[in-house]
């Protein structure tokens, strides 16, 4: 049985029934195109600027669930952008031209976890004291080869020229360049940028609050939710 029904994208009105949905709606299609659609769907593609809108309210401590209700789109919707996401978010910093000259470097180390606490990701991060830009990023576990990765992730010229300050764990020391690092308490005031940054990541970034129902079930949404807050940050000290 054929109806007419002007709905097909491609303009033709040879549209015909073709059962229903699983949702139990009728389910129609393009005799000329091939197409299968129904008539009022309920999920509709979130548009440009309601993906630019999830991305800021992702970096606001706002919970998926949360911005779902917001847009008054589903949870799913919005899974979806944040699993696309994940995909194409840049994984190295982005940071300012500096020449060689003497750098001061902050480290710090921030525990987090994948879907349960005894999958524990450790992020460890750089920070230049002078610029408070973020220099180095890497998560993995709490070892001396992550306190490597963390060197390697930082521009060549910071890893010539910098002096770092880090606190006592012992896995930097193994690492790190001895005539240029620095072990110091927290009193100090040697590592409070980081520190300060370490704070501000916590409250910015949802799946990083200790006591929260917004963690990652996904160690590749957890990287990137990280990833895009540092991009953020970096280009906010720009403006």
């Amino acid at each position: 049985m054929t109806v007419e029904i002007n709905s097909c994208p491609c303009g033709s009105e040879e549209v015909s029934r073709n059962g229903q949905t699983r949702h139990g709606k009728q389910n129609y299609k393009c005799r000329e195109c091939g197409r299968q659609f129904v008539l009022n769907p309920a999920w509709k593609a979130i548009t440009k600027e309601q993906q630019e809108l999830i991305q800021r309210m992702l970096l606001e401590r706002i919970s998926q669930a949360g911005i779902a209700r917001v847009l008054q789109v589903s949870e799913d919707t919005v899974q979806r952008y944040v699993n696309a996401r994940a995909v194409v978010v840049k994984k190295q910093v982005s940071r300012s031209t500096k020449p060689k000259k003497r750098l001061n470097v902050q480290m710090d180390e921030l525990w987090s976890c994948v879907d349960n606490k005894g999958n524990q990701q450790w992020v460890w991060l750089a920070l230049d004291a002078q610029t408070r830009e973020i220099v180095g990023v890497h998560i993995g576990d709490s070892s001396a080869v992550s306190a490597l990765a963390l060197w390697n992730s930082m521009p060549p010229v910071y890893r010539q020229c910098a002096v770092i300050y880090t606190d006592h764990w012992s896995a930097y020391d193994s690492v790190l360049p001895s005539k240029r690092h620095y072990s110091v308490d927290k009193d100090s005031g040697c590592t409070s940028y980081i520190e300060r940054f370490n704070c501000t990541l916590r409250q910015r970034v949802s799946r990083l609050v200790r006591k929260s129902l917004s963690f990652s079930k996904k160690l590749e949404n957890h990287l990137a939710a990280i990833w895009s807050f540092v991009h953020h940050y970096n280009a906010s000290l720009q403006l």
